[in-house]
């Protein structure tokens, strides 16, 4: 989608960088863009008053997305791989996966309890299944090739050299 005539440079710029980072959120608009807090909600507003941008909650944090370019199912990948730990978890499925809660917190090193959160909000969004093995519970992406389609479209916009590295994407598309 191009880019629409926009009369305020403010408002241009705020449009460029959510088109050029989709499913940021506000802090992070408000972190590289040099606006004062209340011109940022304002300016946000308009552009979603206008139809010009999408707003997404995700639970946490409400996101920004350029209209018309994300569905709702763009919207739940993108909102999970801009959460680092959830990104990094589908990464991991991607490359290995299925695995369990405890293959996945020895992995990122992180604890099973945060690991098996994530994976729960990553659940309840359709984005992974989990299915029984004896006594384990093992994960898995529910829809691989749109993941890591996005992944590799929008990776540029993600500062994780880890999941990079993992997945190697960019020689896939």
């Amino acid at each position: 989608m191009p880019e629409p005539d926009l009369e305020l440079e403010s408002r241009r710029a705020i449009y460029r960088e959510i088109a050029d980072t989709p499913g940021s959120h506000f802090r992070a608009l408000l972190d590289e863009l040099d606006y004062a807090q209340g011109t940022l909600q304002y300016q946000l507003r308009w552009l979603a008053d206008e139809g010009l941008i999408d707003v997404s909650e995700d639970g946490k944090y409400t996101r920004y997305y350029p209209a018309a370019e994300f569905d709702d199912a763009d919207r739940t990948v993108m909102n999970a791989l801009r959460r680092e730990y959830s990104r990094r978890i589908l990464a991991h499925l991607l490359v290995d996966g299925p695995l369990s809660t405890t293959e996945l917190s020895d992995r990122l090193e992180k604890a099973q309890s945060t690991v098996s959160w994530h994976l729960s909000k990553l659940a309840d969004a359709g984005l992974v299944t989990k299915e029984r093995d004896g006594q384990r519970v093992l994960y898995r992406v529910s829809d691989s090739d749109h993941v890591r389609y996005l992944y590799t479209i929008h990776r540029q916009s993600f500062t994780d050299r880890i999941v990079d590295r993992l997945l190697g994407l960019w020689d896939s598309y």
